[in-house]
């Protein structure tokens, strides 16, 4: 871990929230590189769910979060973890991560009783703060999937099988973030709510956790790094019917990735209307404050159903850091020397592609390049870097710590016979290649 968190900091991956002022725990800003590879596992994901998949729609819902909301979908009184204080330092800690039951700062096992701690942070509305002019910060992104049901079907016409995807900011008030990004208090989540008949849940459930693992593949995080982890009934959350966790070999243990969850009918069961009406039957809240009915009528027998909701969520820092784990490797050179080199894969890497020209005071070597810079960019396939530092070996070495997936050298053999030189990241391996041909080449590496 130490390892990686110095190489987010060097090559401006990621950096602590607040740095310059002691920083803020639990809080931390992407930096140049960091903003591009979280953007590009974002839009992997996006175009996954929404692009591929004729049935799905995408929602950017607000942050800002009406109270009722989460007091019907149970996040009011059940969205807490056990806390404990040190009696000796006065340290607090989640009391289900103290297997030792002492501290862990300072050792003692005197420590109170275990007591629930409210996860959602509260904010004022309005000029007034009042008890009644406050709103939360959404602790996850499902519930405004679950409120614009409606809005979505009646929108798009949508019938059953069909699902709404987000991604967006989540916070929750974590007692102890810890591991770097991979508990934080302020952080982004990819969910998928997917509305199914009820009888064909359980089916559709394993189909996602099967297309979840492939996604995760094709991001570059062996199959052999993911473990299933059944929940067992008394750890379920109060709305799982079943839930799967894919578990991830990180850097400081095992943990989850992914959950996917059968939510059953919970959902849209506690968010609607005239509940009696409907034959919900997950246990929930008596509902007087929704004005809306979020069912849909099967077509034949004209009976109202409740969707069941299968939901595949992940968090796009654990991602993040998956990711980077599985990509960072050091190399012994033949020489003898080391490189670190991140092998990511080329439609995540931050930066597509680096130009350099041989000689950086060359005006016609660095008009070429940045010529081809600019053709290149014009592919939309991602970032195109000029690079003009003049020194060739240490550009490859950056561009091999960052992940750039192919170097594009400009030299003078290139004005006189328009061929540029060719260096692979992984291979090292170096060809010439004509400029007429780096667009063809390039969008072939990158997609």
């Amino acid at each position: 871990m130490e390892e990686l968190v110095a190489l987010c900091k060097r090559r401006g991956f990621i950096f602590q929230s607040n740095e310059i002022y002691g920083g803020l725990q639990g809080s931390y800003d992407y930096g140049p590189l960091g903003v591009e590879l979280k953007n590009n596992i974002k839009n992997a994901w996006w175009s996954s769910m929404i692009y591929e998949n004729d049935n799905i729609e995408g929602l950017d819902a607000s942050i800002l979060t009406n109270p009722l909301v989460l007091r019907h979908s149970g996040h009011e009184s059940t969205f807490s973890d056990p806390m404990v204080d040190c009696k000796n330092c006065q340290a607090r800690w989640r009391a289900d991560q103290l297997p030792s039951k002492k501290c862990p700062s300072c050792g003692s096992s005197e420590l109170t009783e275990p007591r629930p701690f409210n996860l959602m942070f509260k904010t004022s509305i309005g000029p007034v703060e009042t008890e009644d002019s406050f709103a939360y910060l959404r602790p996850e992104t499902a519930q405004q999937i679950f409120t614009n049901f409606k809005n979505v079907v009646d929108s798009s016409s949508k019938s059953l099988p069909f699902g709404i995807a987000q991604i967006g900011k989540a916070f929750r008030n974590e007692i102890t973030p810890r591991n770097f990004i991979f508990r934080v208090r302020e952080f982004e989540q990819m969910e998928l709510e997917y509305f199914v008949k009820p009888g064909s849940d359980e089916t559709i459930h394993d189909e996602w956790v099967d297309k979840r693992l492939h996604w995760w593949e094709k991001q570059g995080v062996a199959r052999s790094q993911i473990e299933l982890y059944e929940v067992p009934d008394d750890e379920l959350a109060h709305y799982s019917k079943r839930t799967v966790d894919l578990m991830y070999k990180f850097p400081h243990g095992l943990e989850e990735l992914e959950g996917i969850a059968n939510r059953t009918d919970f959902d849209l069961g506690s968010h609607t209307k005239n509940q009696d009406d409907l034959n919900i039957v997950a246990k929930v809240m008596e509902n007087k404050d929704s004005n809306s009915k979020l069912a849909l009528q099967d077509l034949q027998t004209k009976e109202w159903v409740v969707p069941y909701v299968i939901e595949p969520s992940a968090g796009v820092e654990r991602g993040f850091l998956a990711i980077l784990n599985e990509a960072y490797k050091v190399e012994t050179l033949g020489d003898g020397k080391e490189r670190v080199v991140l092998g990511l894969k080329p439609h995540l890497a931050p930066i597509k592609a680096a130009v350099i020209p041989l000689k950086k005071n060359n005006e016609e070597i660095v008009a070429l390049s940045s010529k081809i810079k600019k053709t290149l960019q014009g592919l939309n396939i991602g970032r195109i870097l000029l690079e003009n530092t003049g020194n060739i070996g240490k550009g490859y070495r950056r561009h091999d710590e960052i992940g750039t997936p192919v170097c594009i050298t400009v030299d003078f053999e290139s004005l006189e016979d328009g061929t540029v030189t060719i260096r692979d990241r992984d291979t090292m391996q170096q060809e010439r290649l004509k400029i007429e041909d780096l667009e063809d080449f390039l969008k072939n590496k990158i997609t």
